[in-house]
């Protein structure tokens, strides 16, 4: 069984301590970098900070001030107390992101990528396919975890919750042999996995000689929002309905279709023998399933149409508010008796001071989505504890930045990469923008590609007509190049905000975990992705240990 990994009473004094240091330090983490010299943000940083960090190389600014665990401190002055303090608090009350994987963290590819850098060595090829890098690493993992949690729930069916195009629910249903349900709000999404799906079942029955037999039906896949204002119980009906309309969906090659239908009029699903899930049991050891292996444990066996009575819950990102939701379903609804929860997207959270952030997805005007507004809560704060904390709050911007991927911008400043200007660039831009339009206040401009090979001349040429101003407006070089060679300066003053970033992730992971506590569920936060090659890296893991599963 998992165990929580701090006592109950030591949650919330980390709460109380964590609010604390954002509430006195709310000034970095609420600032915008692409404001460093329209608001003067270095002016606002205490002048013994200014004259520590204004002269440092960037990777001694990795070193220094975002390694937590770098052994040579090695000083060219000395710095303030009150920013040393800072340094150690952040790094001391944030929850560790290193994975106990027995890997190298050298660089920012994990081990499984060392020999190819698109195919994970460690997940069979058919499940490969259409999948990232990152996401063929987190599949593996976060399914295994998820097979693990199965078992000791006694419990096969999982719910998989903003699944995308369905990779992890592949992996859990056709490469573990679970019972997957798939919810996503975006049909075309569903669309792609469904294709995707097919495509999988036309590989398999390649690895099966013995007669035609080897097909069966997909998970199940539905088009559905789980709106964060309706009841538990509108989720569950949700379920039902999947489970009667696509259980025994039949995908399998168009050519063989009729013929498959006369053979096999009842529904069938691809499961595992028993006696090969105790081959994937020890294969966990390793974390290693081949495709080959996947295909011989797949095997035709009768399956339930009827709703399923205890579902195992996970959602791999989901984003916003969904992550919040689920936890509230997990923690009120009898059926879900566990759950696994990696969270991204923090400043889609919904709060009592932005209770509807930009970027939140509007559900559809239909009568689907005209569900009960009483059990309506924001995203943060969940539990009742942190809520009554002072300084709690946490703004749009510092949630923006908690998603941020320290790892990989303190990999940039060890190499002392060009990408760093790109910050410098955008902030010069802005005091340009506001020269010629005071209104106009951080416009979005999106990405320009390799900004950072472009002098800036170039750059603002690409960027100023996505404002709405001409690409050969003038401006003054002098005063251009001023700000340019505070470049250093700006690098120093973002390392700062993101030396803050995993204390407000911390903050609102630690307020889910009390959240459960109030209401009497174990739960433990694992880093179970390598934090350099998949940033929001921590899973949320709880369960009901009270309850009989025999």
């Amino acid at each position: 069984m998992f165990e929580a990994n701090i006592s109950d009473q030591q949650q919330k004094e980390l709460a109380s301590k964590l609010a604390s240091l954002l509430s006195t330090y709310r000034y970095i983490s609420d600032s915008y970098i692409i404001e460093f010299f329209s608001e003067g943000l270095w002016e606002t940083l205490p002048v013994s900070w200014q004259e520590a960090l204004g002269n440092l190389a960037p990777p001694k600014i990795g070193d220094l001030l975002l390694d937590k665990d770098c052994k040579d401190r090695r000083y060219s002055s000395v710095w303030p107390l009150s920013l040393l303090a800072l340094r150690t608090a952040a790094h001391t009350l944030s929850f560790r992101r290193e994975a106990h994987i027995g890997e190298s963290t050298a660089g920012t590819v994990p081990d499984e990528f060392q020999c190819n850098h698109s195919q994970s060595a460690l997940l069979g090829h058919i499940f490969r396919k259409h999948v990232k890098p990152k996401k063929q690493h987190e599949i593996r993992r976060l399914g295994l975890l998820v097979k693990k949690l199965c078992d000791q729930m006694n419990c096969n069916h999982v719910v998989d919750v903003g699944s995308g195009q369905g990779h992890l629910t592949r992996f859990l249903s056709f490469g573990l042999g679970l019972d997957v349900t798939a919810i996503e709000a975006d049909h075309n999404l569903v669309s792609m996995a469904t294709k995707f799906d097919r495509q999988l079942l036309q590989t398999l029955s390649k690895y099966d000689q013995r007669s035609e037999e080897a097909w069966g039906p997909t998970p199940r896949h539905v088009v559905g929002w789980v709106n964060p204002k309706a009841p538990w119980d509108v989720f569950i009906q949700q379920l039902a309905v999947t489970s009667c309309k696509s259980t025994g969906a039949k995908i399998i090659p168009d050519e063989k279709k009729q013929h498959m239908e006369d053979l096999h009029p009842e529904p069938h699903c691809l499961q595992t023998k028993v006696e090969d899930l105790e081959t994937v049991l020890q294969m966990q050891s390793n974390d290693i399933l081949s495709s080959e292996t996947a295909a011989k444990m797949l095997t035709p066996t009768n399956c339930r149409s009827k709703p399923h009575s205890a579902v195992v819950l996970t959602g791999l990102h989901a984003c916003g508010d969904l992550s919040a939701t689920l936890l509230r379903h997990f923690a009120n609804c009898p059926q879900i008796r566990a759950i696994t929860s990696v969270a991204c997207c923090y400043m889609k959270i919904s709060t009592q001071d932005n209770p509807n952030p930009p970027g939140v997805f509007q559900p559809p005007a239909s009568s689907d989505f005209t569900l009960a507004q009483s059990c309506a809560e924001y995203g943060y704060p969940m539990s009742n504890w942190v809520r009554e904390l002072p300084g709690h709050q946490l703004s749009y911007k510092a949630r923006e930045g908690a998603c941020h991927a320290i790892e990989d911008y303190l990999h940039r400043l060890r190499e002392d990469s060009s990408l760093l200007r790109t910050h410098c660039y955008r902030a010069i831009l802005e005091t340009i923008i506001r020269d010629q339009r005071p209104d106009l206040r951080r416009p979005g401009i999106q990405t320009i590609k390799k900004s950072h090979l472009l002098s800036f001349p170039e750059y603002a040429q690409l960027a100023l007509p996505r404002v709405g101003l001409p690409a050969d407006l003038n401006f003054d070089p002098i005063s251009v190049d001023e700000m340019l060679a505070q470049q250093g300066k700006v690098v120093a003053y973002f390392s700062l905000v993101l030396l803050l970033a995993p204390v407000v992730e911390t903050l609102v992971l630690l307020d889910r975990m009390i959240y459960l506590q109030e209401r009497g569920f174990q739960s433990a936060l694992l880093p179970l992705f390598n934090a350099a090659f998949s940033p929001r890296n921590l899973v949320l893991v709880a369960v009901k240990v009270n309850e009989d599963y025999s």
